[in-house]
């Protein structure tokens, strides 16, 4: 547990200790207030003290760009520069270094969803009071950000698991994410049985009922499953450098 840490501890620190988080989160902060205030379905066209826009948008921040330029080097960048079969020899075992990269990308995403809390409170508490709003559809919608984060991030790092190229795993994970997020959309364009089975395994569907204010023990067990098959692929990646 203490290498696991000790691993996430250096990964999160090690983002604060180059421009990359300040970057990615006042980008994705301005990105975000553009959506929620000028967006196609914003809060004054809306007209209701609702924060679904804000749920909307966050979703496609991660995987478009949030998620990719995270996790592109965890594992990659070790091993180009060819730091990890140091770090593999350290007495930690292959799970405890997949675990403490993973905790160490997760919480820069999660630091960066809960700088978002910024909009509720500023809006419909001090100083502007736009409003009364329902806190239960806002803890809803942001458990299914975390736990799409979740997922998402684990996708991310079993990418740059299986790659030397920081490059290659942006592109990677940028896909695969834009795959798994849009899948459901063309489930009515082929058979039945093949289409149900790509709504359920889109991102997008899973997360809907939290961006509507509903928690439904369906998909949070439906990212939870895909944060824990991402993740044992990659310690499985990782440990295959022993087969070689």
């Amino acid at each position: 547990m203490k290498p696991m840490l000790t691993i996430a501890k250096r990964e999160y620190r090690a983002y604060f200790d180059s421009p990359l988080a300040y970057v990615v989160i006042c980008l994705s902060l301005l990105m975000l207030g553009v959506w929620v205030f000028a967006g196609p379905r914003n809060f004054w066209q809306v007209d209701q003290a609702t924060l679904r826009s804000l749920f909307e948008a966050a979703p496609l921040g991660m995987v478009f760009l949030i998620v990719p330029v995270i996790t592109m080097r965890l594992v990659a960048e070790e091993k180009r520069s060819g730091t990890l079969e140091m770090l593999i020899t350290l007495p930690v075992k292959d799970s405890e270094v997949i675990l403490g990269k993973y905790l160490g990308a997760l919480g820069l995403v999660l630091t960066l969803a809960a700088s978002t809390l910024l909009y509720p409170i500023l809006m419909f508490k001090f100083p502007w009071h736009l409003g009364a709003i329902d806190w239960g559809p806002v803890a809803s919608g942001y458990l299914g950000i975390v736990l799409f984060a979740s997922a998402a991030v684990a996708v991310g790092l079993l990418v740059s698991s299986l790659t030397e190229s920081q490059v290659i795993a942006f592109f990677v994970t940028f896909i695969v994410l834009v795959a798994l997020h849009w899948v459901g959309e063309i489930w009515q364009l082929v058979p039945n049985t093949l289409g149900v089975v790509l709504r359920e395994i889109s991102f997008r569907e899973h997360y809907a009922s939290f961006e509507r204010g509903v928690i439904d023990t369906t998909d949070v067990i439906f990212f939870l499953s895909c944060t824990a098959l991402a993740l044992m692929l990659a310690f499985r990646a990782l440990e295959s450098r022993k087969w070689t």
